[in-house]
């Protein structure tokens, strides 16, 4: 891939354009808007194209994902709530030939018992969670990592 671009895919799930006013105490100040653009200038930094996607219909996200080993070299995902309840979006991402890395803001764990198992954690090569909107910045990172071999 050195002479490659490489392309990532970001998946935001549902209630995410909700950020910056849904319980800032959880999950910070930051608008998905704004999470966007510091992903798109860590992605210019690092030379590498992203395509954003925020859907709160699991049917969507499953479709995204299906079709990204055509139009990605890997996956960054956010869940949201899908995290814990969705074998629909973890069988997606078992299914594809590409890497993928599962992000959330709050840390899952510390949470109510429900949103400490994620469906989603054996499937992907790794979590980052809470760490705000850095989790998105190192899942980059991480991602970007697997597909480069770094």
């Amino acid at each position: 891939m050195k002479n490659q671009v490489t392309r990532i895919l970001v998946i935001h799930g549902p209630n995410l354009q909700l950020l910056g006013d849904r319980e800032p105490e959880m999950y910070g100040r930051a608008t998905l808007e704004q999470i966007n653009e510091k992903l798109r200038k860590e992605a210019d930094r690092l030379g590498v194209e992203l395509r954003i996607v925020q859907s709160n219909h699991e049917g969507e996200i499953v479709d995204v994902i299906g079709e990204a080993s055509r139009t990605a070299d890997a996956i960054l995902i956010n869940p949201a709530a899908y995290t814990h309840t969705s074998v629909a979006i973890r069988d997606a991402l078992a299914a594809v030939s590409i890497p993928a890395v599962e992000v959330h803001l709050s840390n899952i764990y510390c949470r109510e018992d429900f949103r400490r198992h994620s469906l989603i954690a054996p499937v992907v090569a790794g979590q980052v969670s809470g760490f705000g909107l850095e989790s998105y910045l190192l899942g980059l990172r991480a991602v970007i990592g697997l597909v480069r071999g770094g």
